[in-house]
């Protein structure tokens, strides 16, 4: 391990720990919600294309049609609770 890329992980390590220490608490409150809700967004959005394009059933071929219906359903009432998620967070 070359020493002086250790003592710059040290620096880093130290000096953004103190950083943090001094922010206002109501500004990691802030940058959690921000981050919460673009985590939350991005995962129901893969999680949507997965099911949607991967296993197919956004859209019909050759499949019982209450597959891709059973898909449009739970993408409308997933969407109802992420929007629902952000209003309660964001709300405060």
């Amino acid at each position: 391990m070359n020493h002086s890329s250790y003592n710059v992980n040290a620096y880093l390590v130290r000096t953004t720990g103190a950083m943090e220490e001094r922010w206002d608490p109501e500004i990691k409150k802030y940058f959690r919600k921000v981050l919460y809700s673009i985590t939350y967004g991005l995962m129901w959005l893969m999680a949507c294309a997965t099911f949607g394009i991967y296993f197919q059933l956004a859209y019909t071929n050759g499949k019982p049609f209450i597959f891709t219906a059973l898909y449009y359903a739970g993408v409308i009432i997933t969407m109802g609770l992420l929007i629902r998620w952000y209003y309660l967070t964001w709300r405060k």
